[in-house]
């Protein structure tokens, strides 16, 4: 699994007309390998599941969610450490990977994705006859 690269260091630019352009944060992420599959876990925080899509198409994996930062009632932030609200990553699969099972679980700002390898990619134990 490659990266896929983003004409921008930081993501790309969004933004709708009479807005200030948004970037979209590339989410940092850990990627674990074994003989079964891969695991993703990539780190967006204040994202819920409903604000999260996830999805695979020409073997890209995308993965895009946007966190809910609350404010009073009334207030208005004078300074913030989060500059964007909105996350992006999208990253190349192997062939050898299974598009069609990705299972992803969000936890505790965490989304875990497991891709397992395709059957006839997994490491099989080999029956020996005497004789």
């Amino acid at each position: 699994m490659t990266e896929q690269k983003n004409v921008m260091a930081h993501g790309s630019v969004t933004g709708g007309e009479g807005k200030e352009p948004e970037v979209a944060v590339r989410p940092l992420v850990d990627i674990f390998e074994d003989a079964t599959g891969i695991t993703v876990q990539a780190d967006m925080p204040g994202v819920s599941r409903d604000r999260l899509e996830v999805r695979v198409e020409n073997d890209a994996l995308s993965v895009e969610g946007r966190a809910v930062i609350p404010m009073p009632d009334g207030m208005e932030a004078l300074y913030a450490d989060v500059r964007s609200t909105r996350y992006q990553r999208t990253f190349s699969l192997s062939r050898e990977l299974d598009s069609d099972r990705v299972e992803a679980n969000l936890k505790d700002g965490v989304l875990t994705l497991r891709i397992p390898k395709r059957e006839e990619h997994q490491p099989r134990k080999i029956q020996v006859n005497l004789g």
